[in-house]
């Protein structure tokens, strides 16, 4: 694999992104934030903040929508995915007691041209995901459907895997992950081009008791069974153990890669009031190969942290990478916008 390097650009900054635990959709050259927390266990407010970028010269504006009705309670930990160009927003954790928001399988969808709008699934009398916070969700453009993986319940920690059909608006419940159920886990879908075959890859999270790493579960739509790749998380060979960071498909050169980077390396013995060990690196999986190779920074970029929220967007024709906030080392919490660029 070829050497891979980034450059980073901070394209805004307030006191009104400081947050964390929350969620981050890109539309286009549009980047939606919702939700989080700036003080521990205290949801900000319901109105979605605005990144409108510019693809071609690496600007920004932001700014902050009118919070009109109806809209999802304030919540943090939810889960956020991009389907057709629609954002979709599943559970998180609320209210005075701060416990799973359960919404009997209604997700919440927004557009700019109408706004928030609930919707309960078709048939409500069968299955659907518990409400749950710190879960990961991912949306395949090839097979229209949203995943929701994992994440904490009212109690303990779950290793399911959903998949929802706006289309049908039905839920599906797929074989559960192998390995220790956990919260804070990444997923993203990645499809074979030959077969057409959707996967869902997963790693790291946190179990109760430790930090996850060194696997890659991969998920196939096949066959529906999961795939193990397995990796030394020495930081050589792979990334080290982690968990709220990000997982996502990026373009280099016209090949697939997953992505990963940053997120919390040890816990904090203060756990959700706390901040812990938080990483500063990146890295590229060769999904082909099954090889990891760390991203050099060409420039100064952001500082460590976990907690935070990003995803893929296109910048100059070419897929970028743009983060948002988070939780630092120094339990305070960012407000901060970056641009990753691969060169």
């Amino acid at each position: 694999m070829a050497p891979v390097r980034g450059t980073w650009t901070k394209v805004a900054e307030s006191d009104r992104l400081k947050r964390s635990s929350q969620n981050l959709a890109v539309v286009g050259q549009q980047v939606y934030i919702y939700g989080g927390e700036v003080t521990a266990r205290v949801p900000v407010d319901s109105a979605l903040d605005l990144i409108s970028l510019d693809g071609s010269t690496g600007t920004a504006t932001s700014s902050t929508l009118p919070n009109v009705s109806p809209s999802p309670t304030p919540r943090v930990g939810s889960a956020a995915a991009v389907l057709d160009g629609i954002l979709y927003l599943f559970s998180g954790r609320g209210g005075q007691e701060m416990t799973p928001i359960e919404e009997n399988g209604g997700i919440w969808k927004y557009t700019s041209s109408t706004g928030w709008e609930f919707i309960l699934p078709k048939y409500p009398s069968t299955s659907f995901p518990l409400g749950r916070s710190y879960h990961a969700s991912t949306a395949s453009q090839t097979d229209g459907l949203i995943y929701i993986h994992a994440g904490c319940p009212e109690s303990g920690r779950l290793s399911d895997l959903w998949s929802y059909n706006p289309r049908e608006n039905v839920w599906i419940k797929l074989p559960d992950a192998p390995g220790a159920s956990r919260g804070g886990s990444s997923i993203c879908c990645f499809e074979e081009f030959r077969s057409r075959t959707v996967n869902v890859a997963r790693m790291n999270g946190y179990s109760g008791t430790e930090e996850i790493g060194g696997i890659i579960d991969i998920y196939s739509s096949r066959d529906h069974s999961w795939e193990r790749v397995v990796f030394d998380p020495n930081g050589v060979e792979g990334p080290g153990p982690r968990s709220v960071g990000t997982l996502l498909t990026v373009r280099i050169d016209g090949k697939q890669y997953l992505f990963t980077m940053f997120g919390e390396g040890r816990p904090s013995p203060l756990g959700h009031a706390g901040a812990g060990r938080m990483w500063d690196d990146a890295w590229i999986f060769d999904i082909e190969e099954k090889s990891w190779q760390k991203v050099e920074w060409e420039t100064v970029g952001p500082a460590p942290r976990g907690w935070f929220a990003a995803d893929v967007v296109e910048v100059e024709g070419k897929d970028g990478v743009v983060l948002h906030g988070g939780l630092g080392e120094d339990n305070e919490r960012l407000g901060d916008v970056w641009l990753l660029k691969f060169n």
